[in-house]
């Protein structure tokens, strides 16, 4: 008699929505992206190469390669396997990554080029670390990675085009606008 009965709802409060666990989920990828892309733009930018920043962002993402795909090793030799191959990976990159930082390569490249090609060797690095990994996620950070350097190389080339495209478009709406507002409050009187 002083049993209260329960319902489902109270006794399982609702599960977080599917799209913000998605979201979360994909968080240490968006990251990483938009990272390497900020780190481009400052190169550019600035006509510098970052050295400690890309040697930061490969850590990082070989770091993001070990705990997103940590919980899929079976065993603790599994993970220690694992561990070595990724470090080994992203070890090679590193040094990819310096041999195009020396001075005689550099000399060879402009310096907004620089970041261009170091973001391309992190998303060769990701795309193949997906792939060992069998992570479609870490694949698909490395195409887009690698999607983002001729983007990256288009807009810097047209940004003063897209720009004044933007002003007409701005400014033909500027100028219609006014006129539909009128014709609506004429309809409507």
């Amino acid at each position: 008699m002083n049993e209260i009965e329960l319902s489902p709802e109270a006794t399982n409060p609702p599960a977080a929505s599917g799209g913000v666990s998605f979201l979360y989920r994909q968080l240490p990828y968006l990251i990483v992206l938009v990272l390497a892309i900020v780190g481009v733009a400052y190169t550019n930018m600035s006509h510098e190469p970052l050295v400690g920043y890309w040697e930061f962002l490969t850590l990082a993402m070989g770091a993001v390669c070990v705990v997103t795909e940590w919980p899929k090793a079976d065993d603790r030799q599994a993970r220690v396997r694992r561990i070595i191959r990724q470090v080994l990976h992203w070890g090679a990159i590193l040094v990819a990554m310096n041999i195009m930082l020396l001075s005689g390569v550099q000399q060879l490249l402009p310096s907004p080029a620089t970041g261009l090609v170091l973001l391309m060797l992190l998303a060769l690095g990701t795309f193949l670390a997906g792939l060992n990994l069998s992570s479609l996620q870490i694949c698909f950070l490395g195409i887009a990675m690698a999607v983002a350097v001729p983007a990256i190389a288009w807009f810097k080339q047209t940004a003063l085009f897209l720009l004044l495209g933007a002003v007409l478009l701005i400014g033909l709406g500027l100028v219609f606008w006014p006129r539909g507002r009128r014709a609506e409050r004429a309809e409507t009187l």
